[in-house]
């Protein structure tokens, strides 16, 4: 494909694109922007819509305006890495996780679609429109939490704060490191006093805002940037207004950066979440603390490692095609490390690793097409000469300082499957291959043209409509589903926290619970972050039928969850159904024999068959290897009682208290009971069940007194109250 000097394609003009370019910059202003106030709505969920609209509404408003054209379009051969691993990922869904695998499809075609409308819209006029949205974006974002950081606003349902419109705060971290350097390119343009000061402190706000989260990755992005941006603007001087700025503007400019900074990093929080972390109380604390943390020993370092080196084992036994798209999440509980029983969280918090794990050697190549394009467009960056290299040096240094950061924080995060950074990080990838097709100092193999005609414009419009109408689908299914399992959580929540869910009061809402999570599921039926939640309280209640079948509905779409697996086996066998009960377990044993939740359940099933000394010589078997979980220390102190072991009994249930500190009032009655029939020693066993009221709750002291011998609550009832009173003083 030619290229004119002035830096189009041979054979095509400079076209309007209509409002595709708006909408695709507009992207990245909402996402970061918006957020949902209420929790019947994931705030992942709202920014995966904006994103999907924005770029479906770009594709529309593009293929409208292409209708009486009939030049080429233009095809960079970097988007066929996003092309590749939607392919891999349609092929994933005849032999993986099939719904995982769709999810992918999805994502790298919104991906690539906007990668390609950039490529095709972006000319560099329409450049400070990317750079201002994704700069307002961030301030936006960065508004919020501020507000939550001082203010201790709660208008959006969320982790720890301040994560902004976020689900975490690392996710807003993560996309304002991501925006900074189009924030830095404004301020370095500008020419006025009003602009000056008013980017710079904006800047410094943002800076301010990104203290205040303490990710760790986002400071390590943010620090390198000053390096790399400080090189770009040195190489790109004779192009910036900052190398013309007088004195006052200089002076103004690092007033309203480094004073913001300052000012705002040194005012204490308001919020007392987050005085209680001990992270520090101000922005610049917070940022120094955080970043002082990096080290061997940190547990959050040490929980991603595991995550880590379990990928590795999944990588090792899958080199060629992968786990499948989208499944590390399905698959890597049969690679996690002895013991391991629940999942530390849906992603590698790697992106390179996650890919090459689920993608095999597809992954491999697409990692190593991007670096090589990447490195390649540095290169070019720094070393093309002439007219059109300078105009397009700063901003070619300002979209590989937002790929760079982004790649840093991929190393310890997940940014590319997040709505904001993965929305920035297309456009990023197709403003600079349009860059590339300007220039023309790519290799003529990068770039290709695309024979194109109002019947292609035709068809491509409809495709972009039913894709429009799918989106508009997907996200009322997506919403009611959510809605439901929600509802059906919080509502389950709250009459557990009523203390008797089984009083018939409650009837009404029980059955209420079961339909709402009934329609969720039939909905979405792969929805795993909410539906177990439900499963736990029907069995805390009692009802191990339709927590079974909750739970058995999951394992449909995640079978190798070991916990959820032993929770269906404990239901099984709490039902009288121990062929099934022996299923679960058995497959659970298959994925992590070790597992504490494994070997609980395998003492429990023998003791209630019967087997009471091999179910009391496995446990301790099992205590010996170190594998221990509350329920596990709990039946061996059953089983060493009714085996007249009265002191290894005590030992486990001293060591039950220690452990679990929350069942100490109970303990102490068992103790109690223990000294009464075991060792025969009223004395003792009245001073445990005095002990045991004393530290009891109001609620669970009727209980505990009730299970209190006649003869002994004759001795506590009238003294119990005064201990009480004279414990809580």
């Amino acid at each position: 494909m030619a290229i004119t000097r002035d830096g189009r394609d041979a054979g095509q003009g400079e076209r309007s694109g209509g409002l595709a370019p708006w909408l695709l910059c507009l992207a990245v202003l909402l996402a970061p922007a918006a957020g949902v106030h209420g929790e019947e709505m994931l705030q992942d969920t709202l920014k995966s819509a904006i994103v999907a609209f924005c770029a479906l509404a770009a594709a529309l408003a593009f293929f409208v305006d292409q209708r009486r054209h009939r030049e080429p379009l233009r095809w960079h051969t970097v988007l066929w890495v996003p092309v590749l691993l939607l392919a891999h990922a349609l092929g994933s869904m005849a032999w993986s996780h099939p719904y995982l695998a769709g999810v992918e499809a999805v994502r790298w075609f919104l991906f690539a679609l906007m990668a390609w409308l950039a490529l095709n819209t972006c000319t560099r006029e329409r450049l400070p429109w990317l750079a201002w949205c994704a700069h307002g974006g961030a301030v936006i974002a960065s508004v919020w939490a501020a507000w939550q950081f001082w203010g201790g606003l709660d208008l959006f349902p969320q982790g720890p704060q301040p994560a902004s419109t976020f689900v975490n705060r690392n996710f807003f971290a993560e996309f304002t490191v991501c925006a900074l350097p189009f924030g830095a390119l404004l301020l370095a343009r500008a020419r006025t006093p009003w602009q000056v000061g008013g980017l710079s402190a904006s800047l410094g706000f943002v800076l301010t805002a990104l203290l205040m989260t303490g990710t760790r990755s986002a400071l390590v992005a943010a620090a390198l940037l000053v390096v790399v941006l400080g090189l770009a603007a040195w190489r790109c001087r004779k192009q910036l207004a900052l190398a013309q700025w007088n004195t006052s503007l200089r002076l103004l400019a690092v007033a309203g950066l480094a004073g913001t900074v300052l000012v705002l990093g040194n005012v204490p929080t308001g919020n007392a979440d987050i005085a209680g972390e001990g992270y520090g109380l101000t922005p610049i604390t917070r940022g120094l603390h955080r970043a002082q943390s990096i080290t061997p020993g940190d547990h959050s370092l040490n929980v991603r490692m595991g995550m880590w080196r379990a990928t590795l084992r999944a990588i090792a036994a899958h080199p060629l095609a992968g786990l499948g798209a989208g499944a590390w999440e399905n698959e890597i509980p049969r690679y996690e490390a002895s013991g391991s029983q629940i999942e530390t969280d849906y992603y590698v918090h790697d992106e390179f690793l996650q890919l090459v794990a689920e993608d095999g050697v597809v992954g491999w190549i697409a990692l190593l097409a991007l670096a090589a394009w990447l490195v390649g467009a540095a290169r070019r960056t720094w070393r093309a000469q002439g007219e059109l290299a300078d105009a397009d040096r700063p901003w070619r240094a300002v979209l590989l300082a937002s790929l760079l950061a982004l790649l840093v924080v991929s190393s310890i995060g997940f940014p590319w499957r997040l709505a904001s950074t993965g929305a920035l990080f297309a456009l990023c990838m197709g403003a600079l291959a349009a860059s590339d097709a300007r220039l023309a100092t790519a290799s003529r193999s990068w770039l290709r043209a695309i024979p194109w005609s109002p019947l292609a414009s035709k068809l491509a419009l409809a495709a972009t409509t039913a894709c429009l109408v799918l989106a508009v689908h997907i996200t009322q299914q997506a919403q009611a589903a959510e809605r439901d399992l929600v509802r059906a959580a919080r509502l389950a929540l709250a009459i557990s926290r009523s203390g008797d869910p089984n009083d018939p009061r409650f009837a009404g809402a029980r059955r209420q619970v079961l339909q709402l999570v009934r329609a969720g599921i039939a909905i979405n039926p792969h929805y795993r972050k909410i539906t177990p939640m439900v499963a736990d309280e029907f069995a805390r209640w009692g009802d191990w039928a339709d927590a079974v079948w909750i739970w058995e509905s999951v394992l449909a779409s995640r079978p190798n969850v070991v916990v959820i697996l032993t929770n269906v086996a404990r239901g099984y066998d709490t039902l009288g159904r121990r062929e099934q009960a022996m299923v679960a377990l058995a497959r659970a044993r298959a994925i992590q024999p070790r597992a504490p939740a494994v070997r609980s359940l395998e003492v429990l099933m023998l003791a209630r068959a019967g087997q009471e000394p091999a179910a009391l010589a496995k446990a301790q078997a099992s205590l010996a290897e170190g594998i221990a979980d509350y329920d596990l220390v709990n039946t061996a102190f059953i089983l060493a009682a009714r085996a007249g072991a009265y002191a290894e009994a005590r030992e486990l249930l001293e060591r039950r208290m220690r452990d679990w500190p929350e069942s100490r009032a109970r303990g102490l009655v068992q103790m109690g009971r223990l000294y009464d029939e075991g060792f025969h020693d009223p004395d003792r066993a009245l001073a445990a069940f005095d002990a045991g009221l004393a530290s009891a709750s109001e609620r669970e002291r009727h209980a505990l007194l009730a299970s209190i011998p006649a003869r002994y609550r004759t001795q506590l009832a009238p003294a119990a109250p005064a201990q009480t009173s004279a414990s809580k003083r």
